[in-house]
């Protein structure tokens, strides 16, 4: 919020100036001319002081014991010192939990002043009035935040969060397990075929990327689904190969996650999220990749997303809730994140010195930008479906994916 401060007086003056200079007065040759006035300069916009001595409620998913609720706990307690008065009430939330607990409270005129999410939801989010609009409140100080940052906060041409990071899915692998890390599909499983383990979370997430590698788009121009024209099919052919040399699958994350913690997993496919608390279980043994490309070179195509911090608008602090999330978000807290979190910065004066989340950042080069449309609101349900039944070995990928894409479609009106 912005104020111009103009005495009325300063504007009367002007406009006599005004009136002289061109001659619109009544002032003769004979008449003695009054001084001209001097105009005051006008205040410099400055943005108004925001009284933060409130107490705002602050919702996160990130895993209990992780190094991001750690990091968060830190930016919280720094927020309170940098803002006396200001006092922060932290909710964790389950992360598969996050988005329905969220949707229900704040549609019943409730829920958090901020939360911190990906922007898995925005676009529905959005369109329901569950997430204020930030046009007015952001302006002018984005300067440093990247395109890219931005843009994945953006529904409709409007930005409805405070970016805070990007998120996808690469390769972890252990360097005491692993010579070579795999670069293509081919050579990924000649590894596992030789003995190497690798672990796979099912999910229409995780799995996202490896169609790409094999191809595979999700939308045409129309947005209309096309998983069912190629790459698809043969992804998940890839994977149920894999499945048939011993690699395991399983939608629970601990349980696929655990054995690669433990170093007795040569791979893990991943995202930035747990980077930190990976780089303590393993140490120098902890490598990154890009998920591999497929045989004819085409890149995988992990889901780009971006992490942001959103605004109730049903928030009676709001524009103290906007503060903390540019606070939680700026230079200092954003290089806190990435390096005691691991996370992929979307500032542009931030350092990445860790050759880790470099990996990351190369693998985001071709990672596929999460769509905000009404149409990718209904990708989850029946690709998720799809993953379960093709690895569960209901369905063949030959059934399943075009039944997933005709699912889609139908939800679409396509």
């Amino acid at each position: 919020m912005y104020k111009k401060i103009l005495p009325i007086i300063s504007i009367m003056m002007i406009l006599a100036f005004v009136l002289a200079a061109c001659g619109g007065g009544t002032t003769t040759a004979e008449e003695p001319v009054a001084e001209e006035p001097v105009a005051e300069e006008p205040v410099a916009e400055e943005p108004v002081a925001v009284d933060m001595a409130v107490t705002l409620n602050l919702w996160h998913a990130y895993q209990t014991g992780s190094s991001e609720e750690a990091t968060l706990t830190t930016l919280v307690a720094n927020a309170m010192a940098a803002y006396p008065g200001l006092t922060i009430n932290v909710l964790q939330v389950p992360f598969d939990q996050m988005f329905n607990k969220y949707q229900t409270e704040a549609a019943a005129g409730g829920g958090p002043d901020l939360f911190v999410a990906p922007n898995d939801s925005l676009g529905d989010f959005a369109r329901a009035g569950l997430v204020a609009a930030l046009d007015e409140a952001l302006a002018g100080r984005l300067d440093h935040y990247t395109q890219v940052g931005i843009d994945g906060m953006m529904v409709d041409g409007v930005m409805y969060g405070i970016p805070e990071s990007a998120k996808l899915v690469a390769l972890y692998y252990n360097t005491s397990l692993v010579a070579t890390p795999p670069t293509t599909t081919d050579e990924l499983y000649a590894a596992v075929e030789a003995g190497e383990q690798i672990t796979f979370f099912v999910g229409a997430y995780h799995l996202f990327g490896w169609a790409g590698s094999f191809g595979g788009q999700l939308f045409d121009a129309d947005s209309r689904c096309v998983a069912d024209q190629g790459g698809w099919v043969e992804a998940a052919n890839y994977l149920l190969s894999l499945k048939d040399l011993g690699a395991q699958f399983s939608s629970d994350y601990g349980a696929m996650e655990a054995p690669f913690r433990a170093g007795e997993t040569a791979y893990w496919p991943n995202g930035p999220w747990a980077l930190a608390d990976y780089m303590t279980d393993l140490g120098d043994n902890l490598g990154v990749v890009p998920l591999p490309a497929g045989p004819d070179g085409s890149p995988a195509t992990p889901f780009l997303g971006i992490d942001g911090y959103y605004v109730n608008p049903n928030s009676l602090v709001f524009d103290q809730a906007v503060e903390l999330g540019l606070y939680l978000t700026g230079a200092e807290s954003a290089q806190i994140y990435t390096d005691t979190a691991g996370h992929i910065p979307v500032r542009d004066d931030v350092t990445v010195t860790n050759p880790l989340i470099q990996q990351f950042v190369v693998a985001s080069q071709t990672g596929y930008f999460r769509p905000q449309t009404t149409e990718f609101s209904n990708f989850w349900t029946p690709f998720g479906d799809m993953w379960t039944q093709i690895i569960e070995a209901v369905e063949t990928p030959e059934v399943a994916v075009p039944a997933a894409c005709t699912a889609m479609n139908t939800a679409n009106g396509k």
